[in-house]
């Protein structure tokens, strides 16, 4: 299975707040993942949007020869790391000072091509297989039981 992956260090945002917006496109295909962060009002979302982009040209230049289209791509992973702290102080009253920390954080965005294997590990798990399963064994359990009484 194809897979890229894009960084994006030093941005200046807080890791808490690139999270929410990590956490809406974890696991989407590529085109609603595109779609999700353009539209979305958060600040960092423009962040996400850029590497998510930079992800699809990775793959893009990986696989030159069959050309995959961004239908046939999900975000596989995608994560948050904080950064460094730029530390600032904000005068205070009466001669004090108050320390500011600026947060930044690191994004991490990792594509897979979409397979039959993949497909079916993104699709939720149906419990009637389960169920199915357990009723052929009560089943089996019965005819026996008839069988040994016979």
């Amino acid at each position: 299975m194809l897979e890229s992956r894009a960084i994006c260090k030093y941005i200046g945002s807080s890791p808490a707040k690139m999270r929410l917006v990590i956490d809406l496109i974890r696991g989407k295909s590529v085109d609603e993942a595109l779609t999700i962060l353009h539209y979305s009002p958060k600040h960092a979302a423009r962040a996400a949007e850029q590497v998510l982009r930079s992800a699809v040209s990775n793959m893009h230049n990986k696989d030159e020869g069959s050309r995959l289209e961004t239908n046939e791509m999900f975000v596989k992973e995608a994560y948050v790391n904080p950064g460094p702290s730029m530390k600032r102080i904000l005068p205070a009253p009466m001669g004090r000072a108050f320390r500011i920390l600026k947060r930044s954080n690191h994004v991490a965005i990792v594509l897979a091509q979409k397979t039959e294997i993949g497909k079916k590990a993104l699709a939720p798990k149906t419990k009637e297989p389960v169920k199915e399963a357990a009723k052929e064994t009560v089943k089996d359990t019965e005819s026996s039981k008839e069988t040994k009484a016979s």
